[in-house]
């Protein structure tokens, strides 16, 4: 995997070469290469590096941060011959006032001149925007780094589609695939559990995390599928409120597990007070859930379906986000639009089937009757290939 280099590199080596005064934060959840990119960014660019983690049982604090933004500047030589250096500190999140403390010593090099880069890695993408929007306005872009995509999964491991589905677009678990029972621990333990506790739970306050736990398991079972807050509180059999549950799924988002897609209407407020649907952004997530029999789960027709229809939609959210697209799906009664691309006022309706049946699409001609729609799609089945749509970012049906 050292050896593979994905597309975003270009993006991010063209970015440090060229801009001098601008933060580089790549932001993603655990385990999709954010390390790996900054140690290949160190081989191939051409000046000295400072690497450093603060990712710890221990939270670092602002002194910590000031020391080693000073060893990044003692390598910047003599004053007479300043040359430039990259400061790499990986899990930024967790050091203590982090933002406050960059912004101060950014803009001491900024009047001073000093060629210190700075490029920022967090694995909350929740708690790093935070951060970058409360102190560092105007100083920074940000790099997504999602999940891995298929072609990504296909060219370096020669995955297949169906063992993408199966698996998902975790890197590090690519090796362990011919042991399910050993895979499905590694997703569990070395993933799930270490981003809830060392990700969620250490960073941000929450009430409830047994409920947090609980809601995360849920999500998996029924990702791919509309659930009410109120069913959602009953199948967790908690006394909490429909507040708390949102904050969670935000909480999940943020830590790049699952989220609740919202109701697509031309109003936001009617959108947030919609029953979400459930998803997780890697099918890992789900499968290994399931447990470690993964053919009886490609066996059952049902469970294949929502496999296939959550592999499309997290699909959809990895890749809609730095092309400004919006991802939504539609109901209204029983009719429904597995998900709605929009930006703007261009809109795309997608139905996702999992068999070569021919079905009817009354949902999505419902859907076209009562908006504009630029443009409907039909993924597998006798539509798109599904290895085609998964190896096609959001924004391009938008076009």
């Amino acid at each position: 995997m050292e050896q593979y280099i994905r597309p975003v590199f270009e993006t991010l080596r063209a970015r440090m070469v060229q801009e001098r005064r601008f933060i580089q934060v790549l932001a993603g959840p655990r385990q999709v290469g954010k390390t790996t990119l900054a140690r290949q960014l160190m081989r191939l660019l051409n000046m000295p590096c400072h690497y450093v983690s603060a990712d710890e049982p221990t939270l670092q604090d602002r002194a910590w941060l000031a020391q080693q933004w000073d060893l990044a500047r003692l390598k910047t030589g003599r004053a007479d011959s300043r040359h430039e250096v990259l400061l790499i500190v990986d899990e930024v999140q967790k050091v203590l006032g982090w933002s406050e403390t960059v912004k101060r010593l950014w803009d001491e090099d900024s009047v001073t001149g000093l060629p210190v880069k700075l490029l920022l890695l967090g694995s909350s993408a929740l708690l790093v925007q935070a951060g970058l929007t409360e102190s560092l306005a105007g100083r920074f872009e940000v790099i997504p780094i999602t999940h891995w995509s298929y072609p990504e999964m296909r060219d370096c491991f020669g995955m297949t589609s169906d063992q993408y589905l199966l698996f998902g677009g975790y890197p590090g678990a690519a090796p362990l695939i011919g042991d399910e029972g050993r895979w499905s621990g590694y997703i569990r333990d070395s993933l799930i559990e270490t981003t809830v506790s060392r990700d969620i739970l250490l960073l941000t306050r929450v009430d409830k995390p047994a409920l947090l736990r609980r809601l995360f398991g849920l999500v998996c079972t029924y990702s791919a599928q509309i659930l009410s807050y109120q069913k959602m509180l009953g199948q967790l059999q908690d006394a909490g409120n429909t507040t708390t549950l949102a904050h969670y799924l935000d909480l999940l988002r943020g830590a790049g597990l699952a989220l609740g897609l919202e109701k697509y209407a031309p109003g936001h407020v009617r959108r947030r007070g919609s029953s979400p649907k459930l998803l997780v952004l890697n099918t890992a997530l789900m499968t290994a859930h399931w447990g470690p029999d993964l053919q009886a789960l490609r066996d059952d027709l049902c469970a294949w379906g929502r496999v296939v229809e959550t592999a499309v939609g997290a699909h959809l959210v990895n890749t809609a986000r730095e092309q400004r697209v919006e991802v939504a799906y539609w109901l209204d009664r029983n009719r429904e639009v597995d998900f709605v691309l929009h930006r703007g006022d261009t809109i795309v309706a997608i139905e996702v089937k999992s068999s070569a049946r021919r079905q009817t699409l009354a949902g999505t001609d419902a859907f076209c009757r009562r908006f504009p729609v630029k443009r409907k799609l039909l993924v597998g089945g006798q539509g798109i290939p599904l290895e085609e749509f998964l190896s096609t970012p959001a924004g391009h049906w938008l076009e």
